[in-house]
């Protein structure tokens, strides 16, 4: 059977923690979605990793990783990664990429970069990736998939139409320099010898693994408010973090779900623009950011600060119910140790209204949080394992926010490690 674990939020939730706690009983690990524009910090016993392109199964020799169908591929970025692996001392991971996956392209990431300095002030703080204009163009059907990378005269020819396609928008909306589609060619060649050991066809495996009974973990990018559909459009990415697009990314039927785990913190945290209801600033944000995480809330991919404020549980309930889940995580209790009281946004006003479903993104600036304020705990719990040794506080906490998103909380991480975990019912 197939357990999904994705994000309730804006992403940055602490999932690849939890991903890589549930890798170790798993039999196959499977990236559906998204590219190396996010990441997934994990600490182990081999230190502290940064993954963005790889499945968190890869420190485990038992566990075969999958990159699906739905991924935006950065070849560069994929073995950049396996090399860090190395130099950590970690063994040589199973690891099959889908030759139906689609290639994040080096004028993908030149477009993303160029589309941002274009919009200027009223940019989507884009993580510059390449991401946008990858998905644009896999729906343009001018991408190229792994495969295609093989055949020297259909990468030719499709090179060559794609760069006078290109080259129009670079003349003439951009003023940049042109794309040469031999020097295109030649970075292709060398790309695909860097990522030929590990296509395949995951299609296949996934359907072998499922046929003989093993454990299947999905492992989401981002969270439900970044979907293209549900999330806070257009200050969304551009593919769909829904655990139900697994169906999608992998080519898992519906019918094979068990779990569906939703991760959220204990606060929220974003990257990128648009509406975010509970957001702290000045001084409270700062202190807040900086105690954040393991190493304060900073992008694992791009190093740029979060946003943070208070636990949304209007955005949360929402993410909950968009993604399906059947359990819900809550990540980085720990964090709040240092405060007196905490606040927790139970809805928003509107238009002189108090509303507690989540709205369209056009309502969300005119969206003012209503708190309800429960009192801090003012002691360090981190690392505590058992639930029950939690102050009352923090417990009371944790079934407040259960009540209010709607969604059993099975699991309370209360520090960085993959051990620090206490478990609930």
């Amino acid at each position: 059977m197939v357990k999904a674990i994705v994000g309730a939020n804006w992403g940055d939730e602490g999932k690849g923690k939890i991903t890589d706690m549930l890798a170790e009983s798993s039999d196959m690990v499977i990236r559906f979605q998204g590219g190396a524009n996010a990441g997934h910090t994990i600490i182990n016993n081999y230190g502290r990793f940064a993954l963005h392109s790889l499945p968190s199964g890869v420190f485990y020799p038992h566990v075969t990783n999958i990159v699906g169908n739905g991924v935006a591929l950065n070849i560069r970025s994929f073995s950049e990664e396996i090399k860090s692996l190395e130099a950590g001392g970690v063994p040589a991971p199973h690891i099959i990429v889908s030759n139906r996956a689609q290639v994040v392209m080096p004028y993908h990431i030149l477009f993303d970069a160029y589309e941002e300095e274009r919009l200027g002030g009223k940019a989507f703080g884009s993580t510059k990736s390449g991401i946008a204009p990858f998905y644009s163009d896999k729906y343009a059907k001018i991408g190229f998939q792994v495969n295609e990378l093989f055949d020297d005269a259909l990468l030719k020819a499709r090179l060559k139409n794609v760069c006078e396609i290109k080259n129009a928008l670079l003349e003439h909306l951009y003023h940049k320099p042109l794309l040469d589609p031999e020097e295109l060619y030649q970075e292709m060649v060398a790309q695909r010898e860097l990522i030929a050991p590990f296509v395949g066809d995951t299609a296949v495996a996934v359907r072998a693994a499922l046929d003989a009974g093993k454990q299947v973990l999905l492992e989401g990018q981002l969270g439900t408010l970044k979907d293209p559909d549900f999330g806070i459009y257009p200050f969304v990415t551009s593919s769909s973090t829904l655990a139900g697009y697994g169906c999608v990314g992998v080519g898992v039927p519906p019918t094979q779900f068990s779990d569906v785990i939703a991760v959220t913190k204990a606060y929220s945290s974003a990257v990128g623009g648009g509406d975010f209801v509970s957001e702290l600033f000045g001084d409270e944000a700062e202190t807040l950011r900086n105690r954040g995480g393991d190493k304060g809330e900073y992008g694992a991919t791009t190093g740029r600060p979060r946003r943070v404020g208070w636990f949304d549980a209007v955005a949360t309930k929402y993410g909950c119910r968009m993604q399906g889940a059947t359990q819900a995580v809550l990540t980085a209790i720990d964090v709040l140790g240092y405060l007196d009281e905490i606040k927790v946004c139970v809805g928003y006003e509107i238009d002189g209204k108090v509303e507690t479903e989540f709205p369209v993104t056009s309502r969300l600036d005119r969206a003012k949080p209503v708190f309800e304020t429960l009192p801090g705990w003012k002691c360090d719990i981190r690392g505590i394992t058992d639930y029950n040794k939690l102050p009352k506080e923090a417990r009371d906490y944790v079934e407040f926010i259960e009540s209010a998103i709607k969604t059993p909380i099975k699991m309370v991480s209360t520090g960085p490690k993959r051990e620090d975990i206490a478990q609930r019912g």
